[in-house]
């Protein structure tokens, strides 16, 4: 595997560059820049080893929703330290001990250049193995949400599904999402930046629902 670019250290951080790859992968070499090139959104995650219960339960978790997340334009990508034999040989027993094919590539990172960039090795958890971390990928290759677990709690993939939802929201309306908030919920507008603007938004005369000057949201079509 080779790196594209300089070697980066410590976290992305959000509206950073997401540092782009090449890795070998249970669907052969694949490259980031490959999937948001094509303007898809990525969901990149990491898992501590193969043949793990908590790892199991999530991988076909994400297996069974991946048309959820297809139908959002995204990309699921797996990684961990494992070697592609291990990753081939742990797939083909999900398989046929939950009936559950994985349709989306789970990247071999044996020489862990993946998760460095990405910063998934958290030496107080492990020295070797890479963490629950999950970085969304917007189509410019920009790092929009990181969520990280510690290896004992099982991610819950409906907000994952969720915070795509949520940002796809955000980029094609120009608004923001309240808490708990799911696709066909009211979104927020942004809060008047003047006290002429913020005296017409109190009066309730732009359509929205106000609650006060800064707080007011409103239903997409």
């Amino acid at each position: 595997m080779s790196q594209t670019g300089p070697p980066m250290t410590g976290i992305p951080r959000i509206n950073d560059p997401a540092p782009d790859f090449e890795a070998t992968s249970t669907h052969g070499v694949i490259r980031l820049s490959d999937f948001t090139k094509q303007g898809k959104w990525v969901l990149l995650f990491s898992h501590p080893a193969d043949f793990t219960p908590v790892c199991s339960t999530e991988l076909v978790d994400l297996a069974r929703r991946s048309p959820d997340f297809e139908a959002v334009n995204t990309q699921l990508i797996g990684v961990s330290v494992d070697s592609i034999y291990s990753h081939i040989a742990w797939t083909r027993s999900l398989a046929e001990k939950l009936g559950q094919d994985i349709p989306y590539p789970i990247i071999a990172d044996l020489d862990t250049r993946v998760a460095q960039l990405y910063g998934m090795i958290h030496p107080g958890a492990s020295a070797t193995a890479t963490v629950r971390a999950v970085f969304v990928i917007d189509p410019k290759q920009v790092v929009r949400a990181l969520v990280y677990y510690p290896m004992q709690a099982g991610r819950n993939i409906d907000e994952l599904l969720r915070i795509v939802q949520a940002l796809q929201t955000v980029d094609a309306n120009g608004v923001s999402t309240p808490a708990n908030w799911r696709p066909g919920d009211a979104v927020l507008v942004p809060a008047p930046a003047t006290t002429d603007a913020a005296k017409t938004r109190a009066e309730g005369s732009e359509g929205y629902d106000v609650v006060d000057w800064y707080l007011s949201t409103k239903k997409l079509a």
